[in-house]
């Protein structure tokens, strides 16, 4: 197995320190998205006391220029607290913070797209939008080959993975049930786990969230399980289409509803934005993905799973759609649907902003409403 040479040091070792007290001071990892718009970065910070609430937490600052961000003569950048959770791996009493990322003028950076997001969900306050996300992703060796697959090879056809049971059927289960915990102790609204249909690809789900929740908690899982899977010595990838042939792609689809959905006949509501959806297609799968679609043209293929992404397409119970409405809303006449279009490395800030935008502020074609302070 292709593992990394960290993940071989003496865990034992590191236990020993990790018990040491901390003299009532706290550590606080500060979390961002980087200049890609999909890798996580973290720095920690000691303060004097617990914070218990993210306005507690000061701003503090970064290079900027090391992260795809900036320039190195003009490289400081500005990290804003916006959601504090409990440290999995430094334990009580220390934090995790996800941050908004400012530029020198104070402006949000470019791949902050948490900063318009929130403008958008604070309009839509009333409607209570509820967001899950099933976020999928793929094991790899450090090699960049899948985790337990043949060296030289392939496993067997996709049939006997999802959902499976079996040392010949999964693999890396350990660090999927390390995630669950450490997603669970850090107050994170993970909702469950499967293994999916190309073996070493699996899936846990967020939610339900209320509208900006729903990135951050989506964020902070994200960078959990990098951190876990460093002590596995594995990467996980979130690449929409991580092996060619006949084998599914990942995705993030996102399930979607409103007071209105929710509520007694509230199927009209949910075919209401379902058409406004269809209206928008090109514009929805243009933030779908970090690369204006073309992350997504390897995997909405119309095939394993997928509706093609030169169409949009709705049905109940057909996971070959772009939308899929579950049986038993169609039956029950209310609840809410999925959107099956968003890729595994969407930025779920983009997502939700887009599926909002659309479906309550009834904006049409590509360009978006800037909606001020």
């Amino acid at each position: 197995m292709s593992v990394s040479h960290s993940s071989r040091l003496n865990k034992g070792v590191r236990e020993q320190y990790m018990k040491l007290p901390q003299g009532g001071m706290v550590q606080v990892t500060y979390v961002w998205i980087d200049g890609t718009g999909e890798g996580v970065r973290c720095k920690t910070k000691t303060l004097d006391y617990e914070p218990k609430s993210v306005e507690e937490i000061p701003e503090w600052n970064f290079d900027g220029s090391s992260t795809f961000q900036a320039e190195g003569s003009n490289s400081d950048m500005y990290l804003v607290p916006v959601h504090m959770f409990r440290d999995p791996f430094c334990l009580d009493p220390n934090k995790l913070v996800m941050c908004e990322v400012l530029k020198y003028n104070r402006k949000a950076a470019e791949t902050n797209l948490r900063h318009t997001c929130s403008k958008v969900m604070d309009l839509v306050r009333d409607h209570r939008p509820w967001f899950g996300m099933e976020q999928e992703y793929t094991l790899l060796g450090i090699n960049g080959h899948p985790y337990g697959w043949p060296d030289n090879g392939f496993p067997g056809p996709q049939g006997p993975y999802y959902c499976g049971v079996g040392a010949d059927k999964v693999y890396g289960r350990d660090i999927v049930e390390c995630h669950y915990k450490a997603c669970l102790y850090a107050g994170i609204k993970i909702c469950g786990t499967n293994a999916e249909v190309m073996p070493s690809q699996w899936e846990f789900q967020v939610g339900p969230c209320e509208g900006i929740d729903m990135g951050d908690h989506l964020w902070m899982a994200r960078y959990i399980l990098h951190r876990v899977c460093e002590d596995f010595g594995v990467v996980a990838t979130l690449d929409p289409k991580p092996m060619t042939g006949n084998w599914n792609g990942a995705g993030c689809h996102t399930n979607y509803s409103t007071d209105n959905m929710r509520n007694e006949a509230g199927l009209k509501y949910i075919e209401d934005a379902i058409e406004k959806l269809g209206k928008r297609h090109d514009y929805h799968i243009c933030v779908y993905d970090p690369r204006g679609g073309k992350d997504n043209l390897r995997r909405l293929t119309g095939k394993h799973e997928t509706s093609s992404i030169h169409e949009f397409s709705a049905g109940v119970a057909n996971r070959g759609a772009s939308i899929r409405i579950p049986r038993q809303v169609g039956q029950e006449g209310k609840g809410y649907f999925e959107d099956r279009r968003p890729a595994a490395n969407c930025d779920p800030y983009a997502v939700t902003e887009a599926m909002i935008r659309t479906t309550i502020l009834n904006e049409t074609g590509n360009e978006t409403k800037d909606y001020g302070n």
